[in-house]
C-alpha cells in the first residue's frame, strides 16, 4: 500500500494506460479522481474499483477546457481533502501524414489535447499541491519527439517534446515547494491508440530492443514509481520506459 493516504488525479482514465494506472494506484491505497471524455467507461471503471473497496470519484470532461482541470482539483479537495499528485495522461495521436498536407485544425487539436491541457492541469494542480505541502505531477510524453522522429507525426512529436520542456521548467520553479514534476516517455503500448492491424503492430514491436510492445500495466508501474515516495529525489526528468526503442537500430 505504497500510495496509502495519497489523493491522485488520473486523466485519460477510461482505458489503456490510464485505466491500468487507476487499477494499480487503487490497489496501492490511493484515493482517486478519474477524468476522461467517455463517461460510461469512466463510470464502469469507478464501479469496479469501488466494489474492491477503493475510494474513487469521477468527472467526465475535456482536458482542452481550462475549467475542467480546475474542476478535477476541486473534486479532489472536496471529496478527499486535498491533492498529492496527478498523472496527466490524456492524449491523442491525431491525423498522420506529411506536414505540408496537414490541416491547421489537426495541428491545433493535437497541441491543445497533448500540451495546452498540461498547462491547464499544472495551473490548477500546483496551487493545490502547495496547499498540501508538496506533491508529484507526471505528464505522459513519448519517445516520439524526444529520442526519435517518426515520419508523419509532426504535431504529435511537437506536443510531446513540449511536455518535456514544460516539465523541466515546472520542476525548477516548484522544487522549493517540494513539488516534483516529471515526464514519462512510454514506448509502443498495446492500447486502443495502437490499433489492431497485425502488420502495423509487428513493425512497432521490432522497433524495440525487447521485440515486443508494453502492456498498459507496465507503463502504469513506471508512473507509479514517479508518483510514489520511492522517487522522492527525482524531478525534472524524462523517464524513458520504452523497451529499448531509443537504442534499437535492428
Amino acid at each position: 500500500m505504497m500510495l496509502a493516504g495519497k489523493v491522485l488525479i488520473i486523466t485519460g482514465a477510461s482505458s489503456g494506460i490510464g485505466a491500468a494506472a487507476a487499477e494499480l494506484f487503487a490497489a496501492e491505497g490511493a484515493a482517486l479522481v478519474l477524468g476522461a471524455r467517455r463517461a460510461e467507461l469512466l463510470a464502469a471503471l469507478a464501479d469496479r474499483l469501488a466494489d474492491s473497496g477503493a475510494k474513487v470519484a469521477v468527472q467526465a470532461g475535456d482536458v482542452r477546457d481550462e475549467s475542467y482541470a480546475a474542476d478535477l482539483v476541486d473534486l479532489a479537495e472536496r471529496r478527499f481533502g486535498g491533492l498529492d499528485g496527478a498523472f496527466n495522461n490524456a492524449g491523442i495521436v491525431g491525423e498522420l501524414g506529411p506536414l505540408e498536407n496537414m490541416a491547421a485544425e489537426n495541428w491545433h487539436e493535437v497541441l491543445a489535447t497533448n500540451l495546452t491541457s498540461a498547462f491547464f492541469a499544472a495551473k490548477a494542480q500546483i496551487p493545490a499541491s502547495r496547499r498540501r505541502g508538496g506533491g508529484s505531477i507526471v505528464f505522459t510524453s513519448s519517445f516520439v519527439g524526444s529520442t526519435i522522429g517518426l515520419p508523419g507525426m509532426a504535431a504529435y512529436a511537437a506536443s510531446k517534446a513540449g511536455l518535456v520542456g514544460l516539465t523541466q521548467v515546472l520542476a525548477a520553479e516548484h522544487g522549493p515547494d517540494d513539488i516534483r514534476v516529471n515526464a514519462l516517455l512510454p514506448g509502443g503500448t498495446r492500447t486502443e491508440m495502437a490499433g489492431n492491424d497485425p502488420q502495423v503492430l509487428q513493425r512497432i514491436e521490432h522497433m524495440h530492443a525487447l521485440k515486443r510492445m508494453a502492456t498498459p500495466d507496465e507503463i502504469a508501474r513506471a508512473a507509479f514509481f514517479l508518483l510514489s515516495d520511492q522517487s522522492s529525489f527525482v524531478t525534472g526528468s524524462a523517464l524513458i520506459a520504452d523497451g529499448g526503442n531509443s537504442i534499437c537500430k535492428t
